[in-house]
C-alpha cells in the first residue's frame, strides 16, 4: 500500500490520514512518541512547509531522549524550515542537500532561498551535495541526524543506515505520508536493534534511538 498525498486537512484527507496511520502502525509497529510539552522556537522560516508543527516537539525530543546538543546534521534542507529549528537548539548544524528538489518535493533550485532564510544563523553550514557522496567523506559523530530526502525505500534506508552509525538519535520525516519511509525506518530498527518511536502528526516523524 502506497500513499503520498500531502494537502490541507480536509475531512477526506483526515479520513485517509487516519487509515494510513492505523495501517502503518499494524504493519510496521512503533511506540508512539508523546511530547510532554509543545514549545515553539523563536524563529520559523516563513511560508508553507510540510514540517510545520514538528518544530514544537524538538525541545521535548531533546529532553525526553536525553540528547546532548553539540551537533546536528540533516539530509534534506529544501528551503531551510527544519534547519532553522535545529539551529535554535544545537550548537552546530550541518545541512546537506542537492538543492535541486526531487520528484516528491518538486524540482526547484532552493539553494539561494535556503541561504536567505538561514542568513541570521552563524552556526549553520550548508553543503550542496547528495547523500551518496557526502556519507563517504564525513566520518564525524552527531547528537542528532534528520533524514528528509526523496522518499523511496532504498534512499531512506541507505541514508538512514549511515545515520544510525553516526548519530545517537535519527529522525525521519513522512512516516505517515510515505509507506516506503515507514518500512525503511522499521527495517533499520530491527537490523540495528534500535528503539522505534513514531510521532503520528504532521505527516509522521519516525525516531530511532
Amino acid at each position: 500500500m502506497k500513499w503520498s498525498i500531502k494537502r490541507p486537512f480536509s475531512p477526506l484527507y483526515r479520513a485517509i490520514y487516519e487509515v494510513k496511520r492505523y495501517y502503518y502502525a499494524s504493519k510496521y509497529p512503533a511506540e508512539e512518541f508523546k511530547p510532554k510539552e509543545l514549545v515553539s522556537p523563536g524563529y520559523l522560516v516563513p511560508g508553507p512547509s510540510a514540517w510545520k508543527g514538528l518544530d514544537k516537539i524538538i525541545p521535548a525530543l531533546i529532553s525526553q531522549l536525553g540528547l546532548e546538543t553539540h551537533s546536528c546534521i540533516e539530509f534534506g534542507v529544501e528551503k531551510g524550515y527544519s534547519t532553522a529549528v535545529f539551529a535554535q537548539y544545537f550548537d552546530q548544524v550541518t545541512g546537506v542537500d542537492t538543492f535541486q528538489g526531487d520528484r516528491h518535493a518538486g524540482f526547484i533550485d532552493t539553494y539561494g532561498i535556503a541561504g536567505s532564510n538561514l542568513n541570521q544563523f552563524k552556526n549553520i553550514t550548508l553543503i550542496k551535495d547528495n547523500y551518496q557522496h557526502y556519507t563517504t567523506v564525513d566520518h564525524a559523530e552527531y547528537n542528532l541526524c534528520h533524514v528528509d530526502i526523496i522518499h523511496t525505500y532504498e534512499d531512506t534506508y541507505a541514508c538512514g543506515e549511515w545515520a544510525v552509525r553516526h548519530a545517537k538519535c535519527v529522525i525521519f520525516h513522512d512516516t505517515i505520508s510515505f509507506s516506503n519511509v515507514r518500512k525503511a525506518v522499521y527495517d533499520l530498527s530491527v537490523k540495528y536493534n534500535k528503539k522505534f518511536l513514531n510521532y503520528s502528526h504532521h505527516h509522521g516523524l519516525g525516531i530511532l534511538i
